[in-house]
């Protein structure tokens, strides 16, 4: 939806029909990925992750349940 165009009472009425649906709004934020240096950020980031003891179990149980043959966990 552009906000462009829409005014703010076909947002709204549009915002309620979701809630009225049982749903929330919510306000996420992520990595800016058309950032020049997001790549680097990720690399270090993967790296971190695999260097950490702590996080190994949780690379491999990762690895196990991400088998898309249907053989995984």
């Amino acid at each position: 939806m552009s906000s462009t165009n829409q005014s703010p009472e076909k947002f709204r009425r549009y915002r309620a029909r979701l809630k009225a649906r049982g749903l929330r709004q919510i306000q996420l934020w992520v990595p800016d990925t058309t950032k020049p240096d997001f790549p680097a950020l990720i690399e270090k980031q993967l790296r971190q992750v695999e260097e950490s003891p702590d996080d190994r179990e949780t690379l491999d149980f990762i690895d196990k349940v991400a088998d898309w043959d249907g053989h995984g966990v």
